[in-house]
């Protein structure tokens, strides 16, 4: 049966801590709805209303191109393994981009991960839990590091060039918003 919550609990805090996935959806008044899924030691926890999440490189920047127009997200946590749980983070979010007040702020609470590009701070006004009863149970292997080797490649040049080709519009031509 499905909750409510007006913040995280700490057993809600502890199901994130175990999860190697989550899922993030925005959208803006107009085009695409985005929904990614991200991976890796990206996710952190600050208290029951507030998480953070460092926003790798990819072959799109929907997230913060959404973000800078409309300020929604919903983060979603989906159990492959254990109890059956659903768990959405209803929020309002801010980007901080590499080299800002933000990122510099808040940087610490996450490896060096080549590719890192934006913090993602989400002020989480409602929480909901609900089954996950029809969720496949699937085996965990590991993650996988053909983002992490790419970055790398890359270097800090490289990035900045694929940022500005790939990464400065949505999918839909729509540009950041105050840029």
């Amino acid at each position: 049966m499905g909750r409510m919550l007006e913040g995280l609990t700490p057993a809600l805090m502890e199901f994130i801590q175990s999860q190697k996935m989550f899922f993030v959806a925005t959208a803006m008044e107009q085009g695409s709805i985005n929904l990614s899924p991200k991976g890796l030691d990206s996710f952190r926890i600050i208290d029951q209303n507030r998480v953070i999440w460092l926003n790798l490189t990819g072959s799109g920047n929907e997230t913060a191109i959404h973000l800078s127009h409309k300020d929604r997200i919903t983060i979603m946590f989906c159990a492959f393994q254990g109890d059956p749980i659903i768990l959405r983070l209803y929020g309002t979010a801010k980007v901080y981009d590499v080299g800002s007040e933000g990122w510099d702020r808040h940087k610490d609470l996450f490896p060096d991960i080549s590719g890192s590009r934006q913090l993602i701070d989400v002020a989480v006004e409602r929480v909901q839990t609900s089954c996950g009863m029809g969720v496949p149970l699937m085996e965990y292997q590991t993650q996988r590091d053909g983002l992490l080797n790419w970055a790398e490649s890359q270097g800090d040049e490289g990035l900045e060039k694929y940022w500005k080709k790939k990464n400065t519009s949505s999918i839909d031509g729509f540009e950041k918003s105050g840029e």
